[in-house]
């Protein structure tokens, strides 16, 4: 059966109403125990589930009963030491992607889109497959705090070096090695045009981002003359070319003599360590420390930290810099101290695009490529990888995104369908593991397993009319139906 966009808009809506996923859904209703799902059910405890989608990209059954029988503090433990982790699963179907270990003057030779899609895809199936999901969380949150658009310049190549050896490289390290790691990365100064940074006419785009962006935050009190003066430090970093394209240099004839003052403090005259010790001391500052514990808090816990959670805030931060600047330091409060504690009650968050697609394919256990029909989906609702153009990188927060929905229902419409190329969706396969025949029980198990509760009671009317409407009267036209429903509810646009 071929379900149509006005079947489906009205079947959707019934189902979800059944499911009990209204508007209201992100205040998380009652748990009814109906139906068979004994797989998920097993791990259906809905405070982990909506803890578990925070630090995942879709928490699945085996991680919901790790963290129910071990606790969430454990679970976050466990994951925030990774190189612990088997990620064999991933490693694997990462193999075909030969580009990501390659150097930059090697892919410079390469198609420009066979090194953006395998960038694109190996970024995807590690959010997919990987065990160490809270890893990949915080590799996603640095990908979009020191972002660089892969469509400008030398970016499409350049990236997927500064990937490997700046974001992945110091994900859950040391806060100045990472910001030192990028100042450094050509792909950087390529996106932010330090490469055209030069004393007899400094270029002031990179500086003035590593304050506003990477570092202090805006408001912080740095000044244009700070900014100023931060470039002219940073005079004569740039890129290679020719044999050694896409390495980093330090041209000393391009670089600004004399004294500099940023912040208040003088650089004495050092050639390329005078921008080392001004990113240095940035690091630690304490309006960085803020600034990067208020956009953790955002991605991990509520929308507006400094209004919602000020307190959560200001104790991560007080971690940073007594740890030196240790990412792992801000993460244990804001995770362990903050979301893991058992009265912590999680406000909800709205999915972005990337968390919408990845919690789709995940939860389903979609056996997915990756490739371009995935990634022209997450274009179409405006979160392409790697293809935000400016420095700002992609919003998280709610006002920025709720207003796009239809290409989420166009997307809902062909996983359920398993329409959607290069990846398969076996939805009946999946209802058949959890024993689920029936209507009732088709509907339980896929509510389970993409929202975390059961539906509501009452459901077997509605649903019956719904269905008989449809002229759904397999099992697997049911289920096609009932999981495009359920990923285009509002329940599911939350987590």
């Amino acid at each position: 059966m071929s379900l149509s966009r006005r079947d489906f808009l009205r079947l959707s809506g019934w189902v979800a109403g059944s499911a009990a996923v209204t508007a209201c859904a992100p205040a998380y209703g009652r748990l009814a125990q109906i139906g068979a799902a004994k797989q998920i059910r097993s791990a259906a405890n809905e405070t982990i589930f909506r803890k578990l989608g925070r630090l995942t990209y879709g928490p699945l059954p085996n991680e919901r009963q790790e963290a129910a029988d071990h606790g969430l503090a454990a679970w976050i433990e466990a994951q925030l030491a990774p190189e612990s982790l088997d990620d064999a699963r991933a490693e694997i179907r990462l193999r075909p992607y030969d580009a990501l270990a390659l150097e930059a003057d090697v892919l410079a030779d390469w198609e420009q889109d066979t090194v953006v899609d395998q960038l694109r895809r190996a970024t995807l199936l590690r959010r997919l497959y990987s065990h160490r999901q809270l890893y990949e969380r915080m590799v996603e949150f640095w990908t979009d705090h020191f972002n660089i658009y892969v469509s400008k310049g030398d970016c499409w190549f350049l990236k997927v070096v500064d990937d490997r050896e700046v974001v992945r490289a110091h994900a859950l390290g040391n806060f100045r090695d990472l910001l030192l790691a990028s100042a450094h990365s050509p792909a950087m100064l390529v996106y932010l045009d330090n490469q055209a940074n030069e004393k007899e006419a400094p270029n002031e785009n990179y500086s003035r981002e590593v304050m506003e962006l990477h570092t202090l935050g805006v408001g912080s009190g740095y000044t244009q003359t700070d900014v100023m003066q931060l470039a002219r430090c940073l005079t004569g970093w740039g890129v290679k070319g020719h044999f050694w394209r896409g390495q980093f240099t330090f041209d000393a004839d391009q670089h600004a003599g004399g004294v500099k003052k940023v912040l208040g403090q003088v650089v004495p005259p050092g050639g390329e360590a005078e921008a080392e010790q001004v990113l240095a001391r940035l690091a630690l500052h304490p309006a960085t420390a803020q600034h990067l514990a208020a956009e953790l808090v955002e991605r991990f816990i509520v929308d507006h930290p400094l209004t919602a959670v000020p307190d959560l805030v200001a104790a991560a931060a007080e971690a940073f810099l007594k740890s030196g600047g240790e990412i792992k330091s801000m993460l244990q409060v804001i995770l362990l101290d903050g979301l893991a504690r058992s009265d912590f009650d999680l406000p909800p968050k709205f999915k972005r695009p990337s968390d919408f697609v990845s919690s789709a394919l995940r939860l389903l256990q979609v056996a997915s490529d990756g490739g371009p029909a995935v990634q022209s989906h997450l274009s179409a609702m405006g979160q392409g990888l790697f293809d935000w153009p400016t420095p700002d990188g992609p919003p998280d927060v709610e006002e920025a995104w709720a207003s796009n929905l239809l290409p989420r229902w166009s997307f809902a419409i062909e996983l359920a369908q398993d329409e959607l190329e290069g990846s398969r969706a076996n939805l009946p396969g999946l209802i058949e593991s959890e024993a689920a025949s029936s209507p009732s029980d088709i509907l339980t198990a896929l509510s389970l397993l993409l929202v975390g509760r059961a539906p509501g009671p009452g459901i077997a009317n509605t649903l019956a009319d719904g269905l008989r409407q449809s002229g759904a009267d397999t099992p697997e036209e049911v289920t096609a139906i009932m999981a495009a429903g359920l990923l285009a509810s509002p329940a599911f646009q939350w987590r």
